[in-house]
Order: structure tokens, then sequence, then C-alpha cells
């Protein structure tokens, strides 16, 4: 509840219980075990925001959360807190706040997709669990296709340019490293079981556009809740998406510093899925973003059911915490309880330890920043009501808020431009294209060769043959001259026989 220009979130038997503007970019964490009121503290939080014209932002795991758009009403419970605390029902304003769905399949909200070369390929191989190999060669041909100017759109654009990169890798082998085939195999493998769990339709344009995040309503902030029931059923797709919307709105947003109040919260819920299996490399990465975004001007709050589900470099970037009851049936329940115990700044009035496992529902520890940037010492407190309707919409009121949003229609269709694909099947084309006249031409060549051997072969066999008959005809005229000759000089012996015989 934005109070007296305070963000009043819980209230203790001292009295109300704040969070400070300027302080609130600073991170926080919800935690407690199941059933214990994580999920209305944190749309407690996230409408104290929004009335105070911050956006935020939040993953709704099992629809809960949509009922923040819907204006709540008085219930015996709230007047009992209102008695307890010395409010005035007649005061309260129940009223939903405005709503943005998102959901990356498209199916119950707006689509958010990104591109792969927007992914990178760092997040990509952790989605896809490659190995330090295969990352290598994952990361060889973003480089290449940066380097030869073929974007990498979508799934299919991956996929081709791998192919590519394989079938030239000795053209690569001196300039890039080798490429292993084997590899490239195991990448496409991945990648397929990657489209199956729904990739094909996150990677693709028009990519999501963060500053749409950023957005008010007649002065109150946007809350944008993404579906993902769905999604947190692929915990690889889950983290990795929530790793790349945080990175994409660090390296956009300008650096703003300390604000009277922050410029857009986020809220992560099932905050450890973003951790598990991770490596240190990557924990690394998000401690960097988590420490340093707050410059610019964003706070993180990470919503977990023990604080143990956080890396310990994480952790200590949350100042603002909300911790509900934990329960501690083993040896490793119990050794939870204590650390979440040792994380609070110790109250003389009661032992932490204890009072976490004595929590009731909607009650909490809370420990807030001061002025000065320290924890201040924890309290027990009881979380305020939400002013919005608690609990799930209808899919009718969801598709009619969906319709009326401001961005209906910018991220429905899918475009589908030039890219690295299209790029590569067209110089593959023109390179078969080539081939073919290539081969055609050295066809035309053969065979003009071959005729012209062909009519020299019938040149020959007939100057032969005309040789041949010339030989004939002087032969037989030779005989025939021969023959006369011979007949000539036999009848003039004759006759000069006979006159010598007259004589």
């Amino acid at each position: 509840m934005y109070k007296d220009q305070q963000l009043y979130v819980a209230h203790s038997a001292e009295g109300p219980i704040y969070i400070i503007g300027k302080m609130a970019n600073r991170h926080g964490l919800i935690a407690g075990a199941t059933g214990t009121g994580k999920t209305v503290t944190l749309q407690v939080l996230a409408e104290t925001f929004s009335q105070a014209g911050v956006p935020c932002f939040m993953a709704d795991m099992k629809g809960d959360l949509s009922g923040i758009s819907q204006t709540g009403g008085l219930s015996k419970f709230i007047e009992k807190r209102c008695a307890e605390w010395g409010m005035d029902t007649t005061t309260l304003k129940f009223e939903g706040c405005p709503v943005r769905f998102y959901d990356v399949y498209g199916e119950q909200g707006h689509p958010m997709r990104t591109t792969i070369e927007k992914m990178g390929p760092v997040l990509l191989a952790r989605l896809m669990d490659l190995n330090e190999t295969q990352t290598g060669v994952l990361t060889l041909t973003f480089r290449i296709a940066k380097d030869e100017n073929l974007p990498l759109i979508d799934m299919k654009d991956l996929r081709l340019m791998l192919d590519y990169v394989a079938k030239n890798a000795k053209k690569y082998e001196t300039t890039y490293g080798n490429v292993s085939s084997a590899s490239v195999g195991a990448i496409q493998r991945a990648l397929l079981a990657l489209a199956e769990q729904g990739g094909e339709k996150f990677f693709g344009e028009p990519s999501f556009d963060i500053f749409d995040l950023l957005q008010t309503e007649s002065g109150r902030g946007v809350m944008n809740i993404l579906a993902a029931d769905k999604l947190m059923l692929q915990p690889k797709l889950y983290s990795t998406f929530l790793m790349w919307l945080l990175t994409e709105i660090y390296d956009k947003m300008p650096e703003i510093g300390d604000m009277e109040l922050p410029k857009m919260v986020f809220f992560f819920d099932e905050a450890h899925m973003l951790f598990k299996d991770t490596s240190k490399a990557l924990i690394d990465k998000i401690e960097q973003i988590v420490r340093l975004i707050r410059s610019k001007g964003i706070g993180v709050y990470f919503i977990s059911q023990s604080p143990s589900d956080l890396p310990e470099t994480i952790l200590g970037q949350c100042g603002n915490r909300v911790q509900h009851a934990l329960r501690a049936f083993t040896p490793k329940d119990q050794a939870a309880v204590k650390a979440a115990a040792q994380t609070f700044r110790p109250n003389p009035a009661f032992e932490t330890e204890r009072e976490i496992l004595e929590l009731g529902t909607g009650e909490a520890l809370v420990s807030f920043l001061d002025e000065k940037g320290a924890p201040s010492v924890v309290q027990k407190a009881k979380i305020l009501f939400p002013l919005s309707q608690i609990g799930a919409i209808t899919a009718e009121q969801r598709s009619a808020i969906n319709s009326s949003s401001r961005i209906s229609g910018k991220y429905e269709t899918v475009v589908d431009r030039e890219s690295a694909f299209e790029q590569i099947v067209k110089q593959r084309e023109a390179a078969e294209k080539q081939a073919a006249e290539a081969k055609a031409k050295e066809a035309e060549e053969k065979e003009a060769a071959r005729k012209a051997k062909e009519e020299e072969r019938q040149s020959a066999k007939k100057s032969s043959r005309s040789s041949a008959k010339k030989s004939i005809f002087a032969s037989v005229i030779g005989t025939a001259v021969t023959y006369f000759a011979k007949t000539v000089a036999t009848q003039l012996a004759r006759n000069l026989t006979k006159k010598s015989k007259r004589k």
C-alpha cells in the first residue's frame, strides 16, 4: 500500500513497516515454506510499487498473480487486520493494477521472443547443457556468422550455420580453430531437444523490446506478468530466459544511480532454478549483473523456499528481506533454518531461529534497509493484505486484457526476414548453379572436341578413300597402257616379220 509517499508493506507490534523508496533497488528476498504466504507477499509488494508508479515484472507459476489485475474486496480477515492495526476500512481503495500478460509460448499473453544472436553462445550453451568443447564450437560458429554477416535469428539459422561451418571446416581451421564434426552433431541433437521444449517459439522476430516493460498507465506502474505454469516444466529454458531478460535490461538501461523510487522491480519466483546446475562462471556473471544493475535503477527480488537456495554472493546483495516460516523435519532443514536466522540482524526481543519455526501464515520476519543502506533490526510482522483480487482470473478476463493492451498485435505475428538460413541457401544455390554451368560448359567442350575429332577422323577417312581410288585408277591406267604398249609392239613385230618374208 502506497501511503503518504511511503511503501507500506507490513505491520508489527511497534507499527507500520515501510520499504524506503531509494533503497528498494538494493534488491530483496522473499523466502518461506510452501503455503506460508510468499505469493501474497509478492502481490502486496508489487501492488505497492504499482501504486507508486513503478512498473514490475513477475513470473506467475500457478496463475495466482493474475488476480492483481482485478479489484479486491473487503473480507472478515481484512476487517480483523484493520481493527488490529487501527485502520479505517472506509478509507481503503480496492482496485486492480494495470496489467500486461506475456507468454513465451504465445498462448496466455503477448509472445516474448529473442533472437539466437541476442541470446548469445554462453546462455545458449547452458540452455542446451553443452560441455566445454561443444561450447567452444558454438562460440566459434557465432563468431564466423558475425564476421561473414550471417544473422542468426531463429533455430533454423543456427542449424544451417552449424552445417555450413562443419562442411567448410578446413577453410576456417587456421583462423578460428578446429571444428569437430562430433561436437557439431551433439549440438544439433541438443537443438532438436530444445525445439521439442518450445525453443522454436522463443527464438525469432519481432524480438522483445525490454522498454515495453517500463510503462505506466494513469500514473500507476504496469504489472508485467509472465505466464510460467508451462515454462517452469522446462527449468533450463525458464532460468535461461530470466537470465537473458536481466542481462538485456542491464545492457540497455542507462546509468541513473539511486532514485527516490526504482525505475523498475523484478520478482523472480522459484529462484533456485536460476542457479541449479549452473557453472561458477555463469553464477559469477549473474552476481555481477545483480550487483551492478541497481545503478540502472532496477531492483531484483528473489522468491524461494530458503535463503540457502541462493549462492552466498547473490544472497549478500539482497538487503530487503521477508522471511516466512520454515519447517525443520530433517537435520538439513534445521541447518537451513539456522542459516536463515543468521542472515538477519538480531533483535534482543526474541530468538530469530525459534520464531522462523513458529510463524503463522501471513506472518514473517522482516528486515529492510534503513536510510543509510544498513539492514534494520529484524522484526516480527504481519504482511499487509492486497487491495486487488487474490487468486487467478478467468480465461475470458485474461483474453479481454490481452486484447485491450497497448501493445496488442506488436509481437503476435512472426517475421521471418532474410538471415543466415536464406543467405546460406542462396550461396549454395549459386554454387550449385555455377557448378552446373561449369559442368554443362565442360560437357559442351567435350562434345565440341569429340565432334572436331570425329570430323577429323571422317576427313582423314575420306582422304584415304580418295587416295585409294586414285591409286586404283592409276594402277588400271598403268595396266591398260602397258597392255596397249605390249599389244602395239607385238603387232609391229608381226608386221616387220611379214615384210621380211616377202622380200
